[in-house]
């Protein structure tokens, strides 16, 4: 399956995050929301990336969006990981059905069997705005992410970034 396109309907979820909460994407209507799948909590590149948006959250709360974090990893290994990179945002686990919401967004790798290195920006109505697909191995820039929110909050719209992988 392809990863989903800007201007597609997010398909709702239900999923839990870190501390066992049951976290729904419908429930964020009338707000902007960051989805960002990452395929491995403790891993080098991962980390960076989340603590990166751990110093940005304030920015984030600014432009009043939500920030959601989204892997295949059990919730125990989530609550480890938040706790160990003083992770504040709802990092959520996507275990069972194993990637089930990673493959209704076009972002599971079955040949390593966890999420790709995927973001999408959901404009207030519920609807992809800007996706970004990087390699396992490549960093995602965040700021990019506020300058989508902030083009967003203008009335403006975006497409999307693929690099490679």
């Amino acid at each position: 399956m392809s990863p989903l396109e800007p201007g597609s309907v997010c398909p709702d979820f239900a999923l839990r995050d870190q501390h066992g909460r049951t976290v729904v994407l419908s429930e964020f209507a009338g707000r902007p929301v960051v989805l960002v799948f990452y395929p491995w909590a403790f891993s080098r590149v991962c980390s960076g990336e989340l603590s990166a948006l751990q110093q940005l959250l304030p920015r984030f709360q600014e432009l009043e969006a939500s920030l959601l974090a989204i892997s295949c990893d059990p919730m125990f290994s989530l609550r480890a990981y938040a706790e160990t990179d003083g992770l504040e945002f709802p990092l959520l686990s996507d275990h069972w059905p194993h990637g089930g919401i990673a493959r209704n967004y076009g972002v599971f790798d079955e040949e390593n069997g966890a999420a790709r290195r995927s973001t999408y920006v959901v404009a207030a109505d519920g609807k992809i705005s800007w996706a970004v697909h990087n390699p396992l191995g490549t960093a995602r820039d965040p700021e990019e992410y506020l300058s989508v929110l902030a083009e967003l909050r203008s009335g403006n719209e975006f497409g999307s970034v693929c690099r490679g992988g």
